[in-house]
């Protein structure tokens, strides 16, 4: 059941054009990420939904409530909206108590009460109710934010960025934190970012904006996996995009003879792996190339050294000068020197792009 409904929502900043034109349903519960390079409308669009901004035309819905419409817009103090931006933005002369409890009537009975609830929430130690924000870590300050916002019962929680400012570690590990508490309470959520990696762990649903536009809107596997067009394969993750032959369900290209996941296209088609769907396997540059053999072969031109994970660059032996080199995933354990020959194998199938 869709909980949001936003609908031809269109915005302009004089002859700038922000959004050109959004649809999106975001269903009951669930947690949806909205992920595109700076200046493809995200952030706009999350201020639209929120009441901060009001759109030029279309139309923003909630619950069936009516938010936006035709130029008339309920204010944001009364959407029963939760909002965490990017930096928190709490109040450095507050204590964490205050900070948690703003808009909590100070006369309520239950204010104190409510306070220590939304700690344990946020999983924060009661302790630190005295202290003021630069007293705590960065994930802590976000916890309050967080706090904060679910102090209200939002009907809604939206999230601009909320982790950037936090180190790899504790980025992950807060994200996953902020996810689970979200779920437990219920609450639909939409996380406005520009990292790719944050928006597939985080979400149900992903939406892939660019220039005021959502390219692709569906399950995070589905966008990472079969991606409408290369621009939104590369931003999703590094592609091996390649010119291929398609006949029943195979493709002939650089790679040899692979399998990709459309039966019915013949002709010239683009697909795409991911690096990780590459494999490797050491051989004597002696042995020379079986041409029965249904893998390739090429000379390894540069390791990427990254412990559990490292990056290898491929030159394929016979390949075009202008054909850009394999980036090929391998685990750390056993990495090929550069210049040693190593035999290329696909994992799984190539992806055909749409109408490619």
């Amino acid at each position: 059941m869709s909980f949001l409904e936003i609908k031809s929502v269109t915005k302009h900043y004089g002859a700038m054009r922000a959004l050109g034109g959004v649809s999106l349903n975001v269903p009951a519960g669930s947690r949806t990420a909205i992920v595109g390079p700076s200046g493809s409308g995200k952030t706009t669009l999350l201020r639209i939904i929120a009441g901060f901004e009001v759109p030029d035309t279309g139309r923003v819905a909630m619950a069936g409530q009516v938010l936006a419409e035709g130029g008339n817009a309920v204010p944001a103090h009364r959407r029963g909206i939760g909002f965490v931006p990017q930096d928190g933005a709490l109040f450095p002369h507050l204590n964490v108590a205050d900070n948690v409890g703003f808009g909590l009537a100070r006369n309520d009975p239950g204010r104190q009460q409510r306070i220590e609830e939304l700690m344990d929430m946020v999983s924060l130690d009661r302790l630190m109710l005295t202290r003021r924000p630069h007293e705590l870590s960065g994930g802590q300050q976000q916890r309050v934010a967080l706090a904060r916002a679910l102090a209200q019962r939002p009907k809604l929680m939206l999230l601009d960025e909320p982790f950037s400012a936090l180190d790899t570690g504790l980025r992950a590990a807060t994200r996953k934190a902020v996810a689970q508490l979200l779920t437990s309470a219920g609450i639909t959520a939409i996380l406005v970012t520009h990292d790719q990696a944050e928006a597939l762990s985080f979400a149900d649903q992903v939406a892939v904006m660019r220039a005021g536009l959502l390219a692709q809107v569906g399950p995070p596997s589905e966008l990472y996996l079969r991606p409408v067009d290369a621009s939104t394969a590369g931003f999703l993750g590094e592609a091996v995009v390649l010119p291929a032959q398609l006949d029943g369900g195979w493709a002939e290209c650089v790679l040899g003879r692979v399998p990709v996941n459309d039966k019915l296209r013949s002709g010239e088609a683009s697909i795409m792996v991911r690096p990780e769907q590459l494999e490797w396997q050491d051989v004597a540059a002696a042995q020379g190339v079986v041409d029965a053999d249904p893998c390739c072969y090429g000379t390894v031109t540069d390791v990427d050294y990254g412990g559990p994970i490292c990056g290898l660059t491929v030159h394929l032996k016979g390949a075009d000068v202008d054909t850009a080199p394999l980036l090929v995933r391998s685990h750390g354990i056993e990495v090929p020197a550069v210049g040693a020959t190593v035999r290329i194998s696909v994992r799984g199938q190539a992806h055909v792009f749409a109408g490619a």
